[in-house]
Order: C-alpha cells, then sequence, then structure tokens
C-alpha cells in the first residue's frame, strides 16, 4: 500500500475527545486485561485472538473498542457510535481513526492501545499492522508498540536529564518513556505520517515534544542532549527503501555506523545515548571487529551487547513477515535480491543488540564489547547504569587504591565447580563466579582467585588479604597481587564484588 498525503489525527479537539472516550469506557491497560481475564489477556499478547473474541462478544462500549483496535474486527456503526460519543462517527472517519466498510459497519483505521510502565499508563497511536489488516503494510507505516521498542525502554537509565532526544520516534513510545524524567524532549523523524502519529500520541498523553522533521541528526543542528534514544530503522540490506519503518536507504549497516559517528557532538559532557541496532558478519569474523571500529571511532566510553546472532535467510524471512509481504511474488523477488546481496557482500551473519555511548572526554574512552545470550541476560537501564558506574570507578583506582580497598562478594554470588575423574580422584577445571542476576555477571578463577574472593567480607582492605593468603601459602605476595588483581578488576566491573566505603 503506498503512503496518502492526508495526514491522521492531525485535529487536536479531534484527539481529546477520542482520549475522553477510551479513558470513559476503561480502555487503558488495567480495564482491558481485566476485561478480557487472564488467560484470553495471555493469548492476546501472543497474537492469539479466539479468546480475546470469546470474551468480548457482549458488546460493551470496552468490547467493541477491543474489538475494533486490538483486534481488528469490523464493527456495527451503532455500536462504534455508541463506544466513541464525544469523538462520533463521522469525526472519527475525518480523522482516519475510523474506516467505513460500508453503510452500516466500519473498522479501525489506526492502532490505539493502551501500554503502561512500572510508573505511568499510557495510549499509543499507531499504523495496524500485518496481524490485525492482512497484506503488505503501508510504505509509510508507522510502527506501534513492539519488541525492540520495549526493549530500548527497558534499557534506558531513567534519571533526570534536563534535555533528551529521541531520534527516529516512530509512534513516539521512546519519547513516551523520556516524559516522566526529561524536561524537554525533541522527537525526530523522516516520516510525516509517523510525526503526525507521534503528535497523537503526545497529546493523548498529556505531553508536550519538539517534533521535527527530518533524517539522523539534521533535524537538531549544532543543539547538544543530556540523553539520546534511538530505536533507528537499522534493518540491513541493499539501500532499498520499501518501508520507512525499517529501511534507512543506506546500505548496509551503514545507518548505524553514521548514527554512533554524529554522536558525541550531540552530547553534553557525561551525557549518555542508547541505540538499539544491528550490524553485519561477513565470513564468520568476530563481530567485534567490526563494531568496535565505530564504537572506538565514536570519541565516547562504550557498552555493546550483541543479544542474537541471526542467518541471513531467517533475518529476511523475519522482516518480509513483518511487513506483511510473505508468501508473494512481490516477496519472493525481493528475497531474492536480498540473498544475492548478502551472498556478495559474504554476510554470514547479522549480529542484534544495544549500544550505551557516554560522553568522558578522556583520552582513551573505555569500551567493552559482550556477547550475552542467555535468557537472564536482559538489559535494565538500573544494570545499564551500574555496569557504567562500576567500570568508571575501577578505570580511575590505581592498583595501590585498589589493595588499600575493603572488598565484599555480592550477596548472590555462586561458585561454579567443574571437575573431571582421573586415576588420583576428581581434578577441578573450572572455577566459575557468578551472580544470580545480572548479564554478564561471570568470572573464571584460579584456586587463588577462588581463595581471595571468597574471603572478601568487606572487613579488611584487599591487601591484607592478599599478605595472609600468601603466607598461609609460601607465596610471593607481589606476585600474587599482580596476579589476582586484573580478575579483581572485572570482578567490580561485573558486580561480583562492591567496594566498601571507609
Amino acid at each position: 500500500m503506498t503512503a496518502n498525503a492526508a495526514l491522521p489525527l492531525t485535529d487536536l479537539e479531534t484527539v481529546d475527545r477520542l482520549g475522553d472516550d477510551l479513558r470513559s469506557a476503561g480502555y487503558d491497560a488495567e480495564g482491558v486485561p481485566t476485561l478480557l481475564g487472564p488467560s484470553a489477556n495471555r493469548a492476546l499478547a501472543r497474537g492469539e485472538f479466539p479468546p480475546a473474541l470469546r470474551a468480548t462478544r457482549e458488546r460493551t462500549p470496552l468490547g467493541v473498542l477491543v474489538r475494533l483496535f486490538l483486534l481488528g474486527r469490523t464493527e456495527s456503526a451503532a455500536d462504534v457510535a455508541a463506544a466513541l460519543p464525544r469523538t462520533g462517527l463521522e469525526r472519527a472517519l475525518q480523522a482516519q481513526v475510523l474506516e467505513r466498510v460500508d453503510r452500516d459497519t466500519v473498522r479501525a483505521g489506526l492502532d490505539v492501545r493502551p501500554h503502561a510502565d512500572d510508573t505511568a499508563e499510557y495510549l499509543v497511536v499507531s499504523d495496524l499492522d500485518s496481524d490485525t489488516r492482512p497484506g503488505p503494510v503501508r510504505t509509510d507505516h508507522v510502527l506501534g508498540i513492539g519488541q525492540a521498542s520495549i526493549t530500548l525502554a527497558r534499557q534506558v537509565i531513567r534519571e533526570p536529564v534536563e534535555r533528551a532526544l529521541d531520534l527516529g520516534t516512530g509512534c513516539g513510545i521512546q519519547a513516551l518513556h523520556l516524559g516522566p524524567h526529561a524536561g524537554s524532549i525533541v522527537a525526530t523523524d523522516v516520516n510525516r505520517r509517523a510525526l503526525a502519529l507521534a503528535a497523537a500520541t503526545a497529546r493523548l498523553n498529556g505531553q508536550q515534544w519538539d517534533l521535527r522533521d527530518g533524517s539522523l541528526f539534521d533535524p537538531v543542528a549544532d543543539e547538544t542532549f543530556d540523553l539520546i534514544v534511538s530505536n533507528p530503522p537499522f534493518v540491513i540490506g541493499t539501500g532499498e527503501a520499501a518501508f520507512t519503518y525499517r529501511d534507512s536507504g543506506m546500505v548496509g549497516d551503514s545507518v548505524c555506523a553514521a548514527l554512533l559517528a554524529g554522536t558525541r557532538q550531540r552530547l553534553n559532557p557525561g551525557g549518555t545515548a542508547q541505540y538499539l541496532a544491528n550490524w553485519i558478519v561477513r565470513d564468520d569474523a568476530d563481530w567485534r571487529t567490526r563494531v568496535g571500529e565505530w564504537v572506538y571511532g565514536s570519541g565516547c566510553e562504550a557498552w555493546v551487547v550483541q543479544r542474537e546472532l541471526a542467518d541471513p535467510a531467517e533475518y529476511v524471512g523475519l522482516w518480509l513477515a513483518d511487513s506483511g509481504e510473505a508468501g508473494s511474488e512481490q516477496a519472493a523477488a525481493t528475497a531474492e535480491r536480498w540473498l544475492d546481496w548478502f551472498a556478495a557482500e559474504n554476510v554470514t551473519g547479522i549480529g542484534m543488540g544495544s549500544i550505551a555511548l557516554r560522553r568522558t572526554d578522556t583520552a582513551d574512552p573505555a569500551v567493552t564489547l559482550d556477547e550475552l545470550t542467555a535468557a537472564g541476560d536482559e538489559l535494565t537501564g538500573p544494570e545499564v547504569a551500574a555496569f557504567l558506574a562500576r567500570r568508571s570507578w575501577v578505570l580511575q583506582r590505581s592498583d595501590r587504591d585498589l589493595l588499600a580497598t575493603p572488598l565484599s562478594l555480592a550477596a548472590d554470588a555462586i561458585l561454579e565447580h567443574r571437575a573431571v575423574a582421573g586415576h588420583e580422584g576428581w581434578t577441578t577445571v573450572l572455577r566459575m563466579l557468578a551472580r544470580d542476576s545480572g548479564p554478564g555477571a561471570t568470572l573464571q578463577l584460579d584456586e587463588w582467585g577462588e581463595a581471595l574472593l571468597g574471603g572478601c567480607t568487606g572487613l579488611a582492605p584487599l591487601s591484607l588479604q592478599i599478605e595472609l593468603l600468601a603466607a598461609v601459602h609460601g607465596l610471593n605476595e607481589d606476585a600474587l597481587a599482580a596476579a589476582v588483581l586484573p580478575s579483581v578488576r572485572v570482578a567490580i566491573t561485573r558486580g561480583l564484588l562492591h567496594p566498601v566505603a571507609a
């Protein structure tokens, strides 16, 4: 479906009336799950509609709104008019909130859905996806609340900031989450339809954003920010721009490289940027080499986490299905061009993950490149903030400083031993220290590291522990310190050890 020049929901009075109707009906993050019940609500989250349809057979205003906006069903015009008394049927049709099917029935023209986090409830406006409205989506399709947007929202550090930038705002989900802790918000996009729907989202939730049209950092010129977030159109491909929400129009992963290259000069000193990104892996090489070039060249300290490595064929299939193209002749031709390009470029995988940058203005900014794929390794804002703070603390301490510091082992630390049987019994081949929670919180130890960290109770400086351990085992104290201090630094960075203030 091609783009339509007429933009939806540009009349603020209509947006206000729609918000009043939705809230009056209980169409929110509490009312909808209550109406559906736990089982149907879980099924809806999985994309299974029948239980929710069954739960909304009674045509209450809330039931009609759920069927209309969340289930994509055609409903009686009379029932919808009763559910939207302040907005009115004709006003909703004119604003493209509804589409007329025939004289007596209508369907949703937009996706309007409740969303909540730990601090607030929201209403989010976007386009209907291919699950709700089968077939290819619009070329200027505005993506709604998806796993990627939720992933980024959970990772963002929620500390108070004066100015924040949401680059590539789409429907405005990241800007919404910035609202409670940012003094002012600039939100940008190349898609005029996205900016219109983001404006409606902001209005529905009582927020004000400075919405600007343009690519990457062009709309903000030389302005600087304390926090920048972006879930950009990072899908890797040939440079074709079939769908605005996924395709940057830039070849390969160059949009992510460009994003990182322009970040430092748009950050205030101490400012942070947090992005989702995809990157190319060629000839099964280590992904860290390519991404490392980006982040080392950014001038910022960085923590990069690869969460998944996708096979090219699976990657293409995923995005064709996401846009509703899968199964058509056109999709087959697109897939062939896409896969031919991957083959010509020796692309053997696509890395998928997140990048956190911080402007420190140091001569040699710290960079950590992690591959964290376990189920418990999902990042959260508090963990990202804690990791950056711990790493900064360690880098600012000399070996002498560390030796003078009492350290305590994390309360949830667990030591795992692996051993092999031999003629003389069991021989330990692996000592792994880990936390019950926290991404990347593991450290392999030798026997001296095991003994030392096990004695970290926070009651004595590290130097005294090393002195006692060396004396008991007849070791050279300086040699033991040199051997264990690198592990101590990693353990603190990973949250396995905590400095105890004097």
